[in-house]
């Protein structure tokens, strides 16, 4: 990895439609041998998929959740069959085990508290919970899918000024 690897990462962080050609202009290269560094990026799982970005409001998932759970029961067995009960629900888009006093976080999208119910007494229907807390989000100040790059371990450290 080197300095025009991290600015083709940039690059399709900000739109992974962008045709070979018109990256591989962006970072100075000719389009064959930036198609090769996106290969390889692929092949090493540096870019693991690429996705579209969708608009909550036009998919009526306007609402966002965080559900912070603490249990009981902490066997690996317990921890499996919550990470198959979880990943049932496409309602969670992210789901953490913590330190601290809270166990899991999950963050739940759904259209309204009413469906934000009715997904909590699916889940709670499943597997059993010693106690939930929910926070819902007011206002999204900020959202990113992009991650910071400076700290990326390049081939040289000539290669980390950009």
């Amino acid at each position: 990895m080197d300095r025009l690897d991290r600015k083709i990462l940039r690059l399709l962080q900000e739109d992974s439609t962008l045709a070979v050609a018109d990256l591989a202009k962006k970072v100075g290269l000719s389009t064959t041998p930036c198609w090769r560094r996106i290969q390889k990026m692929e092949e090493d799982g540096v870019i693991k998929r690429r996705v579209a970005i969708l608009d909550p409001e036009k998919v009526n998932t306007k609402v966002t959740v965080f559900v912070s759970i603490r249990t009981a029961t902490h066997s690996i067995e317990w921890l499996r069959r919550f990470s198959e009960v979880v990943a049932e629900f496409p309602e969670v888009v992210e789901f953490y085990r913590m330190s601290g006093d809270v166990d899991y976080l999950l963050r739940v999208v759904v259209p309204d508290i009413a469906a934000y119910d009715a997904f909590y007494k699916r889940m709670i229907a499943k597997i059993e919970i010693r106690d939930v807390s929910s926070a819902f989000a007011m206002e999204q100040i900020k959202y990113s899918t992009q991650l910071p790059l400076d700290y990326m371990i390049l081939d040289n450290a000539k290669s980390n000024e950009d």
